[in-house]
């Protein structure tokens, strides 16, 4: 079997690259970053720490590189058996035409072999999203053939992966332990994949709604609310036992909207908290706050990680404290480096933090939720 993988950063060799090779899958690796597809090119394998209760290290081998940006990337998505991508939400647009050359070519060329692409991003239904930036670059008798020949299969990621400690090897890169890649298993054409570490459901959206609304609802609020108390890294906020407070009781009010909208077990859900709230005590991952929480707008839009439990707190009748305290943190965010965090305080400039929470979340300004959001946010 033969894959492509789109993004060779921490994520797409620590995480699913690595998946895929570790499974024996021949893979190749496609990015911008020179450096980094020269070093893979030269080498065809790379090291991954692996740090948890147990410290390990892992070699990736057999692995190559290829620019995205060039005919060599097209060539290989009409002859590959899988795509995959971790190349971050707003990049899935850029590669899309490159998917969709690959395709005709695929097409020209008789190659009617089942491909299936999977978009492995932090985001719900990425590939979804992906399959209609790449509909946007076909024809209409490209579009019918790839209905019939290309599966665009929906999947839901957990992996920490921070930065990597600054070294000489471009390849190096740390994960946690823990990893699930959860994917939709009526959205494959031919037969299914059995890769070890790639989870088959039916029920994607449960899985989907159980990471945003835990781990990465958990992740921003810790972030949020650790900047404002000065904090550096995520485990730092996350001990501070004022924060951890807020962000058990944030995830236990979008938990409770999880157990109403889908059956899961009270329990099970109350020891899945506590494993993230473990993942995020982790003294090996220096995982910083300003980066976990870069991209406020998009983290407060409504169908992402704050907003989307809050509104299911209000779908069933359910009290959202701790999450208004978290959505007030994520209006404080700062960062020189992110534009979108430079974007949402010209943004309160202008408008003060009822318009621009309603601009920025699509909850109405009046409504008593964002009330107690400003009331926060003013506090």
């Amino acid at each position: 079997m033969k894959a492509l993988h789109f993004g060779a950063g921490n994520i797409g060799r620590g995480f699913i690259g690595k998946l895929l090779a570790d499974a024996g899958i021949s893979l190749t690796f496609a990015d911008v970053n020179q450096v980094v597809l020269d070093a893979l090119n030269a080498r065809h394998s790379y090291q991954v720490h692996v740090v948890g209760e147990e410290k390990q290290i892992d070699t990736v081998t057999g692995v190559d590189a290829v620019s995205s940006i060039g005919d060599e990337v097209v060539k290989l998505i009409a002859s590959v058996d899988l795509v995959t991508t971790a190349v971050g939400p707003q990049i899935l647009e850029r590669i899309a035409p490159a998917i969709a050359k690959g395709l005709v070519l695929r097409k020209s060329q008789g190659n009617d072999t089942p491909l299936n692409i999977i978009a492995c991003e932090n985001m719900v239904r990425g590939t979804t999203q992906l399959k209609g930036h790449v509909f946007n670059a076909l024809g209409g008798e490209d579009k019918t053939w790839v209905e019939s020949h290309i599966g665009f299969v929906d999947s839901a990621v957990d992996r920490i992966v921070p930065p990597s400690e600054a070294t000489n090897d471009p390849l190096e890169v740390t994960v946690e332990t823990f990893s699930e890649w959860i994917v939709d298993k009526t959205q494959f054409v031919g037969e299914l994949p059995a890769i070890k570490g790639m989870e088959l459901t039916d029920n994607l959206m449960a899985f989907v709604e159980r990471k945003l609304f835990t781990l990465n609802t958990g992740h921003a609020i810790t972030a949020y609310l650790g900047q404002m108390a000065g904090h550096q890294t995520i485990r730092d906020a996350i001990l501070d036992p004022a924060i951890r407070a807020v962000v058990k009781g944030a995830m236990e009010e979008s938990g409770a909207v999880l157990i109403k909208r889908y059956g899961f077990d009270a329990e099970k859900h109350a020891a899945y908290i506590q494993k993230i709230l473990g993942r995020f005590e982790n003294p090996y991952l220096k995982d910083d706050v300003e980066r976990v929480g870069r991209q406020p707008l998009r983290k407060l839009s409504a169908g992402d990680r704050l907003i989307k439990p809050l509104l299911g707190t209000l779908e069933y009748g359910l009290p959202h404290p701790n999450l208004v305290k978290g959505i007030a943190a994520a209006m404080h965010y700062h960062s020189e480096q992110d534009s979108q965090a430079q974007e949402l305080a010209k943004l309160l400039a202008e408008k003060g933090p009822r318009a621009a929470l309603a601009d920025v979340s699509g909850l109405d300004a009046n409504s008593d939720v964002a009330n107690d959001v400003v009331a926060a946010f003013n506090a």
